[in-house]
């Protein structure tokens, strides 16, 4: 089972995500926990002040180290692993995502105001992870996103929702998805492959394949040097 722990400013922001379908239900069946943790909890004064003013100068405020080193430690063990989110992170990646499944503990600390101070990214955190090259009001969005691209992972997670083995990014290759089709055959004018439908297997795989390079070179032909 994997548990994730979450320290955040609004625990409540992610009650909805995680309360319905795959991820409510593999919570439900304890294949995953997750837990929030309000920062705030972790003050010492009347306030709960969190962040404060950055030594030299500077735009916006930055979270203190106290609350957000005396939150991880109150739920840090052995086998956990500590993970910032934050635009200065390494690029989240579906092999990130492969890896952070092999964990049995995650504790994700969601940055909010400019930042956070120095030492908590150097005395605390495994890892740094960003979703991409834009700034978001908080790591709150973007530790949803982990989250629920790690979760899925866990075997027995999707059930007969199916298996992400043959989805975009795989572990084993970095191309798009082929296209997929349902019923029926034809809709307005627009018909299923014909290979689809021949029930030849080979034929199928080898047609998958080639749509599948074929997307990728026109929408993203950087992950090509990547793929077999």
């Amino acid at each position: 089972m994997l548990k994730v722990d979450i320290i955040t400013l609004f625990p409540d922001i992610f009650f909805g995500p995680f309360s319905e379908s795959i991820i409510a239900r593999a919570i439900d069946s304890g294949k995953i926990e997750i837990n929030t943790v309000n920062l705030r909890d972790f003050t010492t004064d009347k306030r709960k002040t969190v962040d404060d003013r950055p030594y030299g100068g500077g735009p916006g405020m930055l979270m203190q180290p106290e609350p957000v080193f005396k939150a991880v430690e109150s739920l840090k063990k052995e086998d956990s692993v500590v993970v910032l989110m934050s635009p200065q992170g390494e690029p989240f990646k579906q092999n990130t995502a492969f890896e952070l499944a092999e964990e049995r503990h995650l504790i994700i600390v969601c940055g909010h105001y400019e930042g956070v101070d120095e030492r908590i990214r150097t005395a605390l955190i495994d890892r740094e992870i960003s979703i991409g090259d834009y700034i978001l009001t908080s790591g709150n969005i973007p530790a949803m996103a982990v989250i629920d691209a790690v979760c899925r992972l866990i075997p027995g997670v999707l059930g007969s929702e199916g298996s992400g083995e043959s989805e975009s990014f795989s572990e084993e290759e970095n191309l798009l998805e082929y296209p997929q089709y349902t019923r029926p055959v034809e809709f307005r004018g627009m018909k299923v492959p014909e290979v689809l439908l021949s029930g030849n297997h080979a034929e199928i795989a080898s047609w998958r394949r080639k749509e599948a390079l074929s997307k990728t070179l026109k929408r993203r032909p950087d992950l090509l040097n990547k793929a077999d």
